[in-house]
């Protein structure tokens, strides 16, 4: 043993730029490696600060030559056993992977664009060994969704392995989030700044028994303390009293242990998390001016050195007294760690009464956990609890859903301020105050299902099909079809309309056929028609084989069999009308008008674009809100 640790006292650790680690390098891992696992979330805040460091740093009319003095970003360290002329990654594939993803991104958006950066991030992605071409994350099954990703091509990863269906779904998040908006006027800027002021520590062995030593000891006995960790130790510190330190100690513990093991997968970062989103939801007074040069504050910092910020403002946050440190760990971080994992647990299963979390996790909400805590008080009774949970985020659904048919982008970076702002609002108030709040707020805001004046947006009359509105059209006429069966007393539910694991998913499908002449003829010309066709008032949701099946077919011929379908789709045919005395009592009741359609042509979609804005300010009414308080 004593001469292993002699010969890996020779192993140097290098700092390698992004350019550096994966110019003309490929990267494998075995077989019995984990899945990659990254989440929407983990994705957004890697992008946040991606974003934050290089703003901070770029100035207007900067030369790329100035992108040498930009501030450095850290991404960690990977370890790399070098054997049969391959490079194993022992650590680090989810960060390797991910980086791969994003340069993928950036280069099918320098491409677009004409870039000659674009040349610069290629061979990052994909190199000529020797003749012999290949993709520098060089893992054999997941090879088909990299290679249709860096060219573009359509893949469908249902029914593939976690790996890719999580690769894929990670680039689409890259690809939506705010961070490829916001640089695209300087996008070789960054893609310079990335490359070569980015990097990470490689810690790169010849034998497999080394790189595995060093990884458990980095893992295990040498492993740093987390800040999970050092926030425990800073709270224990004050506490002399043996049996109530001992106390405080082991409730800490076990709140860590339920959340990363929950769900029933060890995830290491939950209990991180967690204390992220409590710390900001319960505590954040302060956010960084949105402007070049600011500083972090309390928003930013919760997020990422968060153990030190509660040592730093410890007066504010009432510590450094035995008692009050024993309260917060033994107190409010079990109720607000309860709390959390009742989030967690609506969002991945459809819970009564608590819907509205799930319908924000599948628009990837990933502020919703934070902002959900904010009205808490550890004083609230499990019900309390789950009424204001409900209350909050029926608010973010209708908030959201608002904004998204108006084309106003959602994501991580685009409303931190604006959740910062809501959080300080509903910080702790009552379920009829956090009501009151949010009813006000909803009442007086300008952007609406009919439009958003201000920017010239028309809501539900200007929505259709593009690459920012598919999944929030997919998600729309998921809750439409929903509601419209409830009205019709049948019972296909959200959760089914958009599993992507069941065998026959249901997918998006025009009512129009592509090549209708008759319907043609009313169009100007050929853009026209087609925005028309992709209108959210021309979608409907099928079935995948059904939808396959129809593809181009006529009108009328597609709507006998719409008439098979979920009510909403076969709301267009005349038959379903009879002996609906339920159905035709929930239209009247709320005026919603439905009917029958023989030729599907400009008048008709006109008509069921009110029908659709009818449903939608029913489903996303306002009144909900007092409904959650109710339970």
């Amino acid at each position: 043993m004593s001469k292993v640790w002699s010969e890996m006292s020779t192993i140097t650790p290098h700092y390698r730029s992004v350019q550096q680690l994966l110019q003309s390098q490929s990267f494998s891992i075995d077989e019995y490696q984990r899945e990659y696992k990254w989440e929407k979330e983990n994705i957004d805040e890697l992008l946040a600060d991606l974003q934050g460091k290089f703003f901070n740093c770029y100035r207007e009319g900067d030369e790329t030559s100035a992108i040498s003095h930009y501030g450095e970003y850290f991404l960690g360290s990977i370890i790399v056993s070098k054997r049969n002329n391959k490079n194993y990654l022992i650590d680090g594939q989810q960060r390797v992977t991910s980086l791969t993803l994003l340069l993928i991104c950036l280069y099918r958006s320098a491409r677009e664009q004409s870039l000659p950066v674009a040349q610069t991030v290629a061979p990052l992605i994909f190199s000529d060994n020797l003749g012999n071409p290949r993709f520098n994350l060089d893992i054999s099954e997941r090879l088909p969704v990299i290679n249709a990703l860096f060219k573009g091509e359509a893949f469908s990863p249902d029914g593939k392995d976690e790996s890719i269906q999580t690769m894929y779904a990670r680039y689409s998040d890259i690809e939506a989030n705010d961070l490829m908006a916001e640089i695209r006027d300087v996008l070789p800027h960054f893609i310079y700044w990335l490359l070569t002021r980015v990097g990470l520590i490689e810690i790169a062995t010849v034998n497999d028994n080394y790189a595995y030593a060093i990884f458990e000891t980095m893992n295990d006995r040498g492993k740093p303390l987390s800040p999970v960790d050092m926030l425990k130790a800073y709270l224990l510190a004050p506490i002399e009293e043996q049996a109530a330190r001992l106390q405080a100690n082991q409730i800490w513990k076990q709140q860590v242990l339920d959340l990363i093991s929950w769900g029933g997968e060890h995830e290491p970062e939950r209990d991180a998390n967690c204390i992220k989103a409590w710390l900001r939801a319960q505590y954040a007074e302060t956010i960084r001016e949105r402007k070049a040069g600011s500083v972090d504050k309390d928003w930013e910092l919760i997020g990422s050195v968060f153990h030190r910020w509660v040592r730093e403002n410890n007066a504010r946050l009432g510590l450094g007294k035995a008692q009050n440190n024993q309260k917060m760990m033994a107190v409010s971080f079990p109720f607000f760690a309860k709390a959390y994992r009742r989030i967690l647990h609506s969002s991945k299963h459809y819970t009564p009464k608590l819907e509205a979390v799930y319908y924000n996790a599948h628009n990837d909400f990933t502020w919703q956990n934070t902002v959900l805590l904010a009205s808490l008080v550890e004083t609230d009774d499990d019900d309390t609890v789950d009424r204001k949970l409900a209350v909050t985020a029926t608010y973010l659904d209708i908030w959201l859903m608002r904004r998204v048919v108006n084309y106003i982008r959602v994501g991580y970076s685009s409303v931190s301020y604006a959740m910062w702002l809501l959080c300080r609002e509903i910080r702790r108030k009552t379920l009829a105050e956090l009501v009151a709040i949010l009813q006000k707020k909803l009442a007086e805001d300008d952007i609406t299902f009919s439009g958003y004046a201000v920017k010239g947006r028309t809501g539900i009359e200007g929505l259709g099909l593009n690459q920012f509105s598919r999944r929030y059209i997919y998600h729309l006429l998921a809750r439409l079809t929903e509601a419209t069966e409830k009205g019709a007393g049948r019972t296909e539910t959200f959760e089914r309309l958009v599993n992507r694991t069941l065998k026959n998913p249901f997918d998006i499908e025009h009512i129009c056929p592509n090549d209708d002449q008759s319907v043609k003829n009313q169009f100007n010309n050929e853009q026209e028609f087609q925005d028309w066709r992709n209108h959210v008032a021309s979608l409907l949701l099928l079935p995948a084989d059904v939808n396959r099946s129809l593809q181009d077919k006529p009108f009328l011929l597609k709507r006998a069999h719409y008439a098979k379908q979920n009510f909403f789709a076969a709301s267009l045919d005349p038959g379903v009308y009879e002996h609906q005395p339920q159905f035709k009592q929930f239209a009247n009741q709320y005026g919603l008008l439905f009917k029958s359609v023989e030729v599907f042509d400009k008048a008709e979609q006109l008509a069921r674009q009110k029908l659709i804005l009818g449903l939608v300010e029913l489903i996303w009414s306002p009144n909900r809100l007092a409904k959650a308080a109710d339970g």
